[in-house]
């Protein structure tokens, strides 16, 4: 039996700049924001002895007078045009209920699919019986959020041929916070995989596919086996995925790739190890820097 041992090692010490200490836009509940009473209360604070206070832990957000706390780990809270990746839970009457890492489950209206095909006509009772077919409990999509109900449930539709049941692949959670929001949330990587990052933290991962039928309507799923070489990228981004969100450093195309390119040198399960994350991290870091230099 083959056991991984690892011995302890001298911690490096990191030299924080004297600003790092005095950043004023990261709080934790009970902080005091500001002590000006011109500033307008937002979500995430409240005032006590007319002094604006942080109720969560997150970062300062300033618009005009308007003052919110962002926080850092939170539930979605999703607005109109996000893209989400999600669960079907429940099939109702004209609806599926889907899981979206939201407090409520989402809602989508069996109007605002495209039927197979992606014919537009009026929804009859005979599409109402079969809605099962097109979508079963347990089926992973990805949709946009087409409005916010009053009690702040989401109404979803996959109305594109971009949107629809999701086939092969690997579903990865992370914190909503962390998705940075980007015109195009669908990524095909240089590396031969494709990603999708949800606004609502799900992250979908599956093998690049090539020119297929758009006749499906959002409901073609490839079941031809995957190779292994597409298995073992689909595993190293998952991997760096859970990386970056470790260490907390937002996720989009570019670093996702960086951190990719950065754990070439390292086997795939290695990645996870403390020691080597951190190393891969601080790398992607640096090429991020050097980008933005």
């Amino acid at each position: 039996m083959a056991l991984d041992m690892r011995l302890p090692t001298v911690r490096k010490t990191v030299s924080l700049s004297a600003s790092a200490f005095d950043r004023k836009d990261l709080v934790v509940p009970g902080d005091i924001i500001t002590s000006d009473t011109g500033f307008m209360r937002g979500h995430g604070t409240y005032v006590d002895e007319e002094k604006l206070t942080a109720s969560v832990a997150g970062e300062v957000q300033r618009v005009d007078k308007l003052i919110c706390v962002r926080p850092l780990k939170t539930r979605f809270n999703g607005e109109v045009g996000d893209v989400v990746v999600g669960r079907i839970t429940e099939v109702q009457q004209k609806r599926w209920k889907v899981e979206t890492n939201s407090r409520l489950d989402s809602v989508l209206l069996l109007s605002s699919v495209n039927l197979p095909g992606g014919e537009l006509r009026r929804r009859s009772a005979e599409d109402e019986l079969t809605m099962r077919e097109y979508l079963q409990e347990g089926d992973l999509i990805s949709a946009e959020v087409q409005s916010v109900f009053s009690d702040g449930a989401l109404s979803l539709h996959t109305r594109s041929l971009k949107y629809g049941k999701l086939g092969q692949g690997v579903l990865v959670q992370i914190s909503p916070s962390l998705i940075k929001r980007q015109k195009s949330h669908f990524h095909n990587l240089p590396c031969g995989a494709s990603v999708i990052l949800g606004n609502n933290g799900f992250v979908w991962l599956y093998p690049t596919l090539g020119q297929q039928e758009e006749e499906a309507g959002g409901f073609y799923t490839s079941l031809e086996p995957v190779s292994l070489s597409d298995r073992e990228v689909i595993s190293r981004l998952r991997n760096c995925l859970l990386a970056l969100a470790a260490h907390k450093v937002l996720l989009y195309d570019t670093s996702v790739l960086y951190c990719y390119e950065s754990s070439l040198q390292h086997s795939v399960k290695d990645i996870l190890k403390p020691e080597v994350m951190e190393e891969i991290v601080m790398l992607t870091q640096q090429k991020l820097l050097e980008q933005e230099g």
